[in-house]
């Protein structure tokens, strides 16, 4: 039987702040505090005749209001992210329609530190690192990415930091039977600086958002804005990744969390 006790829990997931760098400027979450004070007249307003002075302390409830996307914080897209049709032309599913047997599941870590900013990682380094890890990959492993850019969240760099994934590497993952990935970076693919000085240069649509893209072929959950990777072993823990249930959207925030053995 399951034992939670067995377990060590290492957060994945960052923190949802007001924090200018997290996100484009006009992706950025904003969040309006009430305090025990300035949330009164709510609680007024629901128990008509009731006094402040009367309430422990003499204070009402604090709350919060959240200006936000469904790519706000941790958080796993859609096939409906990518594009409007998946697995073959079927109707691309949202977010409230993942299986959730895709996200509570053994991970593995691919760990792509050393690779420059905007890299975009192929095949080929997928493979390598998996021979240099000792592992074989199997159906519904959730393989997570660790990038330079789970170092700088937060901070001004962040949004340029880190490699992506191409398309070529994203299909090689999907054919063996992966359904969730994710990383610490800002997107899947690289950074956005960088696609777009290639795109400049050589006209080539093919390479804007290609690691999302294979989603066209095969359905699959993507979790970005990752944390504490680096704490992780390369395999031998559980990754649970659930994300909040939201009709047909394009992506749920998630509470990502790793489990590992004591």
């Amino acid at each position: 039987m399951f034992n939670p006790k067995n377990f060590n829990i290492i957060d994945l997931s960052v923190t949802l702040e007001n924090n200018p760098h997290s996100d484009p400027k006009p992706l950025l979450p904003h969040i309006d505090y009430m305090d025990h004070q300035q949330g009164w007249p709510e609680m007024e307003a629901m128990f008509p005749g009731l006094k402040k002075e009367q309430m422990p302390g003499d204070e009402s409830w604090a709350a919060e209001r959240l200006n936000i996307t469904t790519h706000s914080g941790t958080h796993m897209d859609a096939p409906w992210h990518y594009a409007s049709t998946t697995d073959g032309g079927k109707p691309a599913y949202g977010i409230d329609e993942l299986p959730l047997e895709w996200c509570f599941q053994p991970g593995v870590k691919l760990d792509f530190r050393h690779l420059p900013d905007g890299y975009v990682v192929t095949a080929k380094d997928v493979e390598n690192e998996l021979a240099r890890i000792n592992y074989e990959l199997q159906p519904l492993d959730i393989v997570v990415i660790n990038t330079r850019a789970g170092s700088v969240f937060g901070k001004p760099e962040y949004l340029d930091a880190g490699v992506g994934m191409g398309r070529e590497a994203t299909m090689y993952l999907l054919e063996r039977g992966i359904k969730v990935v994710g990383t610490d970076a800002w997107s899947w693919d690289a950074p956005f600086k960088y696609t777009r000085e290639r795109f400049e240069e050589s006209g080539d649509a093919s390479i804007i958002w290609e690691g999302h893209k294979a989603g066209r072929d095969i359905g699959y959950g993507q979790i970005e804005k990752l944390s504490n990777l680096e704490s992780l072993p390369a395999s031998g823990f559980l990754v649970s990744c659930f994300p909040y249930k939201i009709k047909h959207a394009s992506a749920g925030f998630i509470r990502a969390v790793a489990l590992l053995e004591k």
